[in-house]
């Protein structure tokens, strides 16, 4: 099945193409440089990527001598690059780990601007087909993802466990339960272990408090198509991606609502209720920047000034993300027009 994003050939594609028209049109548009060259390097969080893809696609259009390469192997596989000085850009759908990837970056002396971009919100999936299961709450995907579950081949294999807990929507059906979901590269899953299992492993469960915090036996990737195809794919299927990739294949997955906490309300993402924080799992989205690269790339300087543009910030609804809110836009736009440094997250 072929989904709507994540895909690096269709990012290849795109590009060369805007990149001929640019070049029969005479370029022009949004983030033109008069006779800018070079290129930009853009990797990390595949959930980012089809944001920074959408601008990219502008600024080649613009800018046809300026190549473009955005990859998404995850948010920890791009800091790791990052880090190392291999990239100029790394998307992340989470903030940088003050304790770990920080002092890699310190320590190779690469200093970065952080930009919150965009804000997501994970969304729990399930096939169109299963109509059995409509709503759950943490404790609920605790108990059919969490490190406890390994070994659970049928939703129902988490009954006991459920009640043990006292999760919302027991029992579960008498159901395969195939779990497709991003592996431990990802920030989408570094985000969904931080807000919806972590807190119950350690503080209700006494799990060690550097984990594990998800079951292993699980179908894991850092592509999101993946996921969606192989949630698609199975009738009873459970897994999580970026709102995004959600939404552009509305036809392939189905979102099941999320509760927080005991008697909770069950909530769907939607733009407003992750805008608005009504729905539980929702997170912000970054780009990352190194300086010293800057300095020595007027392309690369170029890119984000159009990345922040009004013209490049609307690739954010475009692609299916949620705006920032005025005042949190306004906030990245001063830190990157005072090339302020370092991480605020965390």
């Amino acid at each position: 099945m072929m989904t709507k994003l994540g895909n690096r050939a269709r990012l290849a594609a795109a590009i060369g193409a805007v990149a001929l028209l640019a070049a029969a049109c005479g370029g022009g548009g949004a983030g033109a440089e008069d006779g800018l060259t070079g290129s930009v390097v853009v990797s990390g969080s595949s959930t980012v990527e089809p944001i920074s893809v959408a601008v990219a696609e502008k600024f080649v259009a613009a800018n046809p001598e300026v190549a473009i390469d955005v990859t998404g192997p995850g948010t920890g596989d791009g800091f790791e690059l990052f880090c190392n000085g291999e990239t100029d850009i790394s998307n992340a759908s989470r903030a940088i780990d003050t304790e770990e990837e920080v002092p890699v970056c310190e320590e190779n002396g690469i200093e970065f601007i952080e930009l919150k971009v965009a804000i997501d919100g994970l969304s729990v999936i399930t096939s169109p087909e299963n109509d059995q299961v409509d709503c759950l709450d943490f404790k609920d995907l605790y108990a059919l993802l969490g490190v406890e579950s390994e070994g659970f081949e049928q939703w129902s294999d988490a009954n006991e466990l459920g009640e043990e807990l006292g999760a919302g929507n027991v029992p579960y059906p008498d159901a395969p339960l195939e779990v497709t979901a991003p592996g431990e590269e990802s920030g989408t899953y570094d985000s969904f272990v931080e807000i919806v299992l972590e807190g119950i492993a350690v503080d209700e469960r006494g799990q060690p408090e550097d984990g594990p915090f998800v079951r292993p036996d699980y179908q894991a990737s850092a592509n999101d198509s993946v996921i969606i195809d192989g949630i698609s794919g199975s009738p009873t299927s459970l897994g999580w991606v970026g709102y995004a990739f959600y939404v552009q294949n509305p036809d392939a997955v189905k979102a099941v609502a999320i509760a927080d906490g005991e008697g909770g309300e069950c909530v769907e993402p939607t733009p407003e209720t992750i805008s608005s924080g009504d729905y539980p799992i929702a997170r912000d989205l970054f780009i990352y920047v190194n300086t010293a690269k800057l300095e020595d790339s007027e392309a690369l300087r170029a890119y984000v000034d159009l990345y922040l543009s009004d013209e490049g910030i609307a690739s954010v609804n475009e692609v299916g993300y949620v705006d920032l809110a005025e005042e949190d836009l306004a906030a990245t736009r001063e830190v990157w027009e005072s090339e302020e440094t370092g991480t605020r997250e965390g």
